[in-house]
């Protein structure tokens, strides 16, 4: 009985060394084949292990690069812009001097500055106010799902499909006094031959109306993607109590369209703020300086007079101006957002 039990302890032992001494073996002999994610294997960490360390800490580095690339892209123009602006650069001059800021002193002591300015305000708030009342009425239109109401869906995008300077060109012959297309049609009603663009009043009221006729649809797919997105509970507890249209329209469309309006409008009036194409093919700043914006006096100053100091420092102004409304618009934006989040300021 106890030589067997002694050979019992005795063949334990044995196996319990050859246990210990197979990893001993094993490491001797080299790492095996390993299938799993382990520090030996070929999961993850083995494939970490490969790559060097100092291009993983490069990689953070190699991913803004391209927005690095765009962001110099944009300051370097403008930085140079700026610097030229204390120059007086000129096409009669090609030693120029450092004038340091005259020329915006000239700017603001000129009375063809403010008039330029006063055109590019009533311009900007003209064209985003109609924009934004006719986009939103359309929209409110094609929100009704309905056979005309889809085909005009996709009838509306053609305006922004044109580039605004054709669709200037194309308008200006259509407002031609003589042989426009316009006048045609209003003759039957005694109203043709109107000067459409000769007059001041005439010219500006066109270039609005141009801007108007391919900027609304943008308004109108902003204010319709924003219809869509609303919360249909409130309007359904609105129709149970016997609310009117316009009551719900006011009272519940409205405040919670608004940040999407918002948003267009925002675009909008910046957009306009630094018109050019569409007012200059329809009636180059004509006539006289009735229609001569910001940007169109910017462009006389340094490409048609050749005063490129003075120019850009019209250009730079402009910036501002458009830089400080975006602003305002912006900060409001985020105050009707969290107003309609209800979330406290």
């Amino acid at each position: 009985m106890d030589s067997s039990t002694e050979a019992d302890h005795g063949a334990a032992s044995s196996d319990d060394a050859a246990v210990a001494g197979a990893p001993e073996k094993a490491s001797a002999a080299g790492p095996g084949p390993s299938y799993g994610g382990g520090p030996g294997g070929s999961g993850g960490s083995g494939t970490e292990r490969s790559v060097p360390r100092w291009r993983r800490s490069l990689r953070p580095y190699l991913l803004i690069v391209p927005a690095l690339l765009l962001t110099g892209g944009i300051l370097y123009p403008f930085g140079l812009g700026l610097y030229y602006t204390v120059f007086d650069f000129a096409a009669s001059k090609p030693q120029p001097d450092f004038t340091g800021l005259e020329n915006y002193q000239r700017i603001f002591t000129d009375s063809s500055f403010w008039d330029s300015a006063w055109v590019t305000v009533l311009y900007a708030v003209g064209a985003a106010a109609v924009e934004t009342v006719l986009g939103v009425a359309v929209a409110l239109l094609l929100h009704r799902s309905t056979l005309v109401g889809r085909v005009l869906e996709k009838v509306l995008i053609l305006p922004l499909m044109i580039a605004p300077v054709i669709a200037a060109i194309i308008w200006k012959l259509m407002l031609q006094p003589s042989v426009g297309v316009v006048n045609y049609l209003l003759r039957p009603f005694g109203l043709g031959g109107v000067q459409w663009t000769d007059t001041p009043t005439g010219a500006l009221l066109s270039s609005i109306a141009v801007d108007v006729w391919v900027y609304t649809p943008f308004v109108a797919i902003l204010a319709l993607a924003g219809l869509r997105s609303l919360p249909t509970s409130p309007f359904e507890a609105a129709a149970v109590d016997g609310a009117g249209w316009w009551f719900t329209f006011r009272k519940l469309t409205m405040p919670m369209l608004w940040p999407y309006v918002l948003v267009a409008v925002i675009f909008r009036f910046m957009d306009s703020l630094k018109v050019f194409d569409i007012i200059y093919a329809l009636t180059e700043g004509g006539p006289g300086d009735s229609t001569v914006v910001l940007q169109i006096r910017a462009y006389l100053e340094a490409i048609r007079f050749q005063r490129y100091s003075f120019g850009l420092s019209y250009m730079i102004v402009l910036w501002a101006v458009v830089y400080l409304a975006a602003m305002v618009l912006v900060r409001y934006l985020g105050r009707i957002q969290n107003r309609a989040a209800e979330v406290p300021k």
